[in-house]
């Protein structure tokens, strides 16, 4: 695991600077190798620093930052005789590890075609650019849990996994790669082409008892596909439906499985999710911070969020303690339940628009809601964990679970004479598999409110004088100033 940049000068002079300078933007704790490849040659190091010497007198490179997540892991950065790959993520594939370089064959071979048949046909999360002489072929999941990102200007088309790579040659507007996408990239841009994407289909009809069945089925699963090659694994833990259902599940599936919480002090959620830890009888590692710890770490998170957006920040932070916890601790795998509220009908909005609107609308707000969720949640959250060494693996953001409820009538999502309970058909799942009544029944709390961190940014902006979005700008656009 790690992250990657991929570059055409677009004036067909040699990118070897422009690559090096892109792939030493990217955040870590931790990096073993840095390489950079063109279609004749591949070039790995150990610091940043000595590829800036190279020159690979090549106008189109591919490069790549290595973080070894678990031992098999090696550097995803392949290079054959005409061309090189840089891959990112990980393709659940039972019992054998993803081989970048039969990847870059076929690649070389088939060219876009290629590209098309992978993202249709892999189970995974990842994130791919191919390099051949005069143009990039890149990738990204069906549903965008790995970033990546891409941008133009007068001198470069790019790709990268973090906007700032992007920002650091210039190119100041970049956009979100669309999820199950394969785009080819030349000296005139970028030419996109879905291959696996979400389509807004008719509900289907389906029973309660036969919905939670097969959703049971799905996230069994993806859970067991996400951990079966793991001796240990941290769930990040608020107590509430989603990280029950995943911690419970991944427990049976036999890894030693170990829960994670963070919040503020004097907080209600931290009892519960130390009662239902205890219930799961799973271990919980409880990390309780004050107000002066969310301004001392909003100049290392906004960096990593690539934005000032209040939501985004105040969800943001839970998750950087979180996977700063979880790399302390020598995990180097948390699972997350991101993706269910959207899924499932878990945001009051919804019943809201119920009410106002009716089913259909409903259903168009969730779908939007779906096939945006990279850029409003995932990105945000696989970057922070990134950042700390961590893999982030979201058992609810597959493209099969995600096809399947959106497949879902209204009814089995939201109660539509009230606005509680919430995703009926996850609570009916969570009570099939033994969870507590105190779980299956309790109502949603978003992160930012449970965690008491939205009220303690509020608290620090008006200390400043300023509103929320300001005193955010304001330690953002410093912090980019000495980061770019």
């Amino acid at each position: 695991m790690g992250a990657l940049i991929g570059v055409i000068d677009r004036e067909g002079k040699d990118a070897t600077k422009t690559a090096a300078t892109m792939l030493g933007a990217l955040s870590s704790t931790t990096t073993e190798t840095f390489g950079l490849a063109s279609p004749l040659q591949i070039k790995t190091e150990r610091t940043i620093e000595a590829l800036r010497e190279l020159n690979l007198n090549s106008q189109v490179i591919v490069g790549y930052r290595c973080s070894r997540i678990i031992q098999a892991d090696r550097p995803q950065l392949a290079q054959l005789e005409g061309a090189a790959l840089a891959f990112d993520g990980r393709v659940y594939a039972p019992g054998k590890a993803f081989p970048p370089k039969s990847f870059a064959g076929k690649l070389l071979e088939n060219g876009e075609q290629a590209a098309k048949t992978f993202v249709d046909k892999s189970e995974g999360d990842y994130a791919f650019c191919f390099a051949s002489s005069r143009r990039l072929i890149a990738g990204r999941d069906p549903i965008g849990v790995v970033p990546l990102y891409y941008g133009e200007n007068a001198g470069f088309a790019a790709l990268a996994s973090e906007r700032k790579a992007l920002w650091k040659i210039g190119i100041c507007t970049t956009c979100s790669f669309p999820p199950g996408h394969v785009a080819v990239v030349d000296q005139n841009g970028f030419k996109f082409e879905p291959v696996k994407t979400l389509s807004y289909w008719k509900p289907q009809q389906i029973t309660m008892k036969a919905a939670a069945s097969k959703l049971e089925a799905l996230l069994r699963h993806s859970i067991m596909q996400r951990v079966s090659s793991l001796r240990e694994v941290a769930v990040a833990f608020s107590g509430g439906l989603d990280s029950s259902i995943v911690a419970m599940l991944a427990r049976e599936s036999g890894p030693n499985t170990q829960l994670i919480h963070v919040s503020l002090e004097n907080q209600k959620e931290t009892e519960h999710a130390e009662t239902t830890a205890e219930i799961l009888k799973l271990p919980i590692h409880i990390r309780i911070l004050k107000e002066e710890d969310v301004e001392k770490v909003l100049p290392k998170a906004l960096p990593l969020i690539e934005e000032f957006d209040p939501v985004k920040t105040s969800i943001g932070i839970p998750i950087y303690w979180v996977a700063e916890q979880a790399e302390q601790m020598g995990f180097k795998v948390l699972l997350a339940g991101q993706g269910a509220d959207e899924l499932f009908g878990g945001y009051k909005r919804y019943v809201d628009g119920y009410f106002l609107y009716g089913e259909e609308e409903v259903r168009k707000r969730i779908f939007q809601d779906v096939v945006t969720i990279c850029e409003t949640n995932l990105e945000r959250d696989f970057k922070i964990c990134n950042f700390h060494n961590v893999e982030l693996r979201l058992p609810f953001a597959t493209f099969e679970t995600a096809k399947f409820a959106l497949s879902l009538p209204v009814k089995l999502k939201i109660d539509v004479r009230q606005a509680e309970p919430r995703k009926l058909v996850l609570r009916r799942v969570a009570k099939n598999i033994g969870l507590p009544e105190c779980v299956v029944e309790k109502s949603k709390k978003a992160v930012q409110y449970s965690t008491g961190v939205d009220k303690a940014i509020r608290r620090l902006a008006r200390g400043q004088g300023t509103s929320v979005r300001d005193y955010l700008q304001r330690i953002f656009q410093k912090t980019l100033k000495e980061n770019i």
